[in-house]
């Protein structure tokens, strides 16, 4: 094998790698999440200390390795970053977590498979995604998403009968029972602070792929969010705790770990990453993966906790996986199509600078 081939099968596969783990981060983010609320972390100060992280750990990188092509600061890109900061750190992880803690952390990530069909139909709306009614792979896109979050609401809606495997226990029966103790109450509300917080995150991806087209430094873009995020989160956090000063205490434990893994890995590195991503595939395409997090976190629900896995959870994660292809199958038509064009125009280009150099050699002679 070549250099070349194994170079070009990289770059084609680059996207799809970072997508996977970006969703496997995710899952195991919601576990560990799930576990630092049950022991009383606060989602307050939880949203302080992982985008300080964040910040923290990203701000080396983008000081040393950015300097040179970092653009000039300007009011419109300060704001929106404040925006930013406000939308994702601040909005969506508040929420997010505050829903989750009523619900469960399969249930909250279930939720968050509407992000794709959000995030789809604003970038049609500001004419980030290229939609064309009577295209076959528009039509994949569009029905691909929605195929998505039909799959999403099987695993969720459909219970069917228990599936065992090897790794699963029946002790988890009591497990299962003790989840649903969770009022009703609880449970709508919990939706709906999930479901503000997903319009919240669609709305950063957004955002955030038009900053991309003025500050394309992806790396300082990513700490100047957090930090942003750190310092307005930590004006809500005093606002709706009345300095509550014992919130802000922590421990070794897995609330600081929490902390630590969701900051570095989930805020940090998924803003570099999706951003590296959105500036090749778009939007759409980063958002299209998340159903995949319903399907990773019920295995590791599975295979780590023991839980067991029933036969709506299987035929949710089929369809999902279908969904899924579709999507990627149509953005895959497109990045051929914009990749043509972008080769048609450079020898265009190239053909009108052999004309001019061949005019200007006779007008010479």
């Amino acid at each position: 094998m070549s250099k070349e081939w194994i170079k070009r099968v990289y770059v084609r596969t680059k996207p799809f790698i970072f997508m996977i783990f970006l969703q496997t981060s995710y899952a195991v983010n919601g576990l560990v999440v799930k576990s630092a609320l049950n022991k009383g972390l606060n989602h307050y100060t939880f949203a302080v200390y992982r985008n300080a992280f964040a910040a923290l750990c990203f701000a080396p990188f983008a000081f040393f390795f950015e300097r040179k092509v970092r653009p000039k600061m300007t009011i419109s890109i300060f704001i929106k970053i404040m925006v930013l900061g406000l939308l994702e750190p601040v909005i969506d992880q508040n929420l997010y977590y505050s829903g989750m803690n009523l619900t469960t952390a399969t249930f909250a990530t279930a939720m968050c498979n509407i992000v794709p069909a959000i995030t789809f139909v604003m970038a049609w709306i500001f004419r980030l995604e290229k939609v064309k009614m009577k295209s076959l792979h528009s039509q994949g896109k569009i029905i691909g998403t929605l195929v998505t979050v039909g799959g999403a609401m099987i695993m969720t809606l459909v219970t069917g009968p228990v599936i065992q495997f090897p790794w699963t226990h029946q002790h988890t029966l009591h497990q299962q029972s003790s989840v649903n103790t969770k009022s009703s109450h609880d449970q709508i509300k919990g939706s709906l602070m999930i479901t503000a917080g997903c319009f919240s995150w669609a709305s950063f991806v957004i955002v955030q792929a038009l900053t991309l087209k003025s500050y394309p430094a992806a790396v300082s873009l990513t700490t100047l969010v957090c930090m942003m995020g750190s310092l307005e989160a930590s004006v809500l956090a005093l606002v709706a705790e009345k300095g509550n000063v014992s919130i802000w205490s922590l421990n070794w434990d897995v609330k600081l770990f929490a902390a630590l893994y969701s900051g570095i890995v989930c805020s940090g590195c998924a803003y570099y990453i999706s951003g590296l991503v959105m500036q090749e595939r778009g939007p759409v395409f980063v958002t299209a993966f998340n159903p995949l997090g319903m399907v990773i976190i019920a295995i590791l629900g599975s295979m780590v906790l023991a839980e067991n896995l029933n036969l709506g959870s299987v035929l949710g994660a089929i369809v999902i996986v279908v969904g899924l292809y579709l999507v990627i199958w149509g953005k895959s038509k497109d990045q051929n199509q914009q990749d043509h064009k972008t080769t048609q125009d450079q020898l265009q280009n190239d053909a009108d600078e052999s004309c001019v150099k061949a005019s200007s050699d006779l007008e010479s002679v």
